[in-house]
């Protein structure tokens, strides 16, 4: 490597500071006010930095994107080193009073979004100050999003405009499974089903009623038997809601339903069966809306490359790089599916993600920074 740091390098006691501080500022992905105090504490830290920072106003009622940039010469086209990261949490207003305090047990430090992924963002800014302090061979593009749990809707157009003018994209989602990296993820596709019938009194006129209701029963049945373990398909009735009483044939019928799928071949073949479902009684009506939300990230010749790289700067920190393929999406998805290749799953290790026993190993943040700027500061320019 031309530059390298070690975790020696790594201030973990300040890191860790300031990472209690960013897990204190609670950041439901839906109020905005609340991402953004995130954001303007971010952009405060880049500045101090000098680092270049772009702010851009949120959309959709969501929060704004923060986009960190190495010094570079005005004019520049060179590829960049696109890393991305979120601000936004699952977690509601509270959970940290309540459900999930802020507490270390040991090598364990919980909170909420702690290891989903506030850990991971605030490495990729303490790696980004180190490769811009030591020397990049590539600029860098640091960009944190509001909205990564919620589907990226706000953001994803960005994204995608900058991975058009990137060599690579490193996602710094939560580690797996002890330190694993994520090399390949399934799409993510979301439905919205309504199925409309014909409401009636269940006791004086049930024969004048089509049960929306019924006919949804058999539409689950339905969307569950397109499940295929061998393909590593799966589609999943999250929530159903229906009716208006116990004594009126049911009108009315929602369902939200979640697809993962491993390549386009699958995607085009689920998505194309759930959207010509039909109802088998002609009074009964389906409304289906939705579509893929993320396509799949498959694991791409450059992408095989790109993870031997890392795997060989692990190696120098101690580290034994192994990657695994998951079901869950990213934002990595998108630049994948652009034919960038991309590494997931640099940051912090630990466990628990979307649930109250979120946590994040605090060993893991010195030597994963590491790691992180050394992959900024010496991947070969394109």
């Amino acid at each position: 490597m031309t530059n390298s740091v070690s975790a020696a390098d790594i201030d973990d006691k300040a890191l860790l500071q300031e990472l209690v501080a960013w897990v204190e500022i609670e950041t439901p992905s839906h109020d905005a006010n609340a991402v953004n105090r995130l954001v303007d504490r971010v952009e405060g830290l880049a500045k101090s930095a000098l680092l270049n920072v772009e702010r851009l106003p949120g959309t959709l009622g969501l929060g704004d994107i923060l986009t960190v940039r190495s010094p570079r010469a005005e004019g520049s086209n060179e590829k960049s080193v696109l890393v991305l990261a979120h601000f936004d949490t699952v977690h509601a207003h509270g959970v940290i009073a309540k459900q999930l305090p802020l507490k270390r047990d040991g090598d364990k430090l919980y909170g909420p979004g702690i290891y989903d992924m506030k850990s991971g963002a605030l490495m990729a800014l303490e790696a980004l100050k180190i490769a811009v302090a030591k020397g990049s061979r590539m600029p860098v593009d640091l960009v944190f999003v509001p909205d990564e749990e919620i589907g990226s809707l706000s953001s994803r157009a960005y994204m995608e405009k900058l991975a058009a003018s990137a060599g690579y994209t490193l996602v710094v989602e939560p580690a797996r499974d002890g330190g694993k990296i994520v090399i390949a993820r399934k799409g993510v596709a979301m439905y919205d089903i309504t199925v409309r019938g014909r409401a009636s009194h269940a006791g004086t006129r049930p024969q004048d009623g089509r049960s929306a209701i019924r006919a949804a029963a058999r539409l689950v049945l339905d969307l569950e038997a397109l499940n295929d373990v061998e393909r590593g398909i799966t589609v999943t009735v999250g929530t159903i809601q229906g009716g208006t009483g116990r004594n009126t044939v049911p009108a009315e019928c929602r369902m939200v339903v979640d697809v993962r799928v491993p390549d386009d071949k699958a995607a085009g073949e689920i998505t194309a069966r759930i959207e010509a479902m039909k109802p088998v009684d002609p009074d009964i009506t389906f409304e289906i809306t939705g579509q893929m939300n993320r396509p799949p990230f498959a694991q791409s010749e450059e992408g095989v490359k790109l993870f031997d790289t890392a795997a060989e700067i692990a190696a120098k920190l101690g580290i034994t790089l192994e990657g695994v393929t998951t079901g869950g999406g990213s934002d990595g998805n998108f630049t994948a599916a652009l034919g960038v290749p991309t590494l997931d799953g640099l940051g912090a290790d630990g466990a628990g993600a979307h649930t109250f026993d979120e946590h994040i190993f605090v060993s893991s943040l010195a030597p994963r920074t590491a790691l992180l700027a050394n992959l900024m500061m010496n991947l070969e320019p394109k």
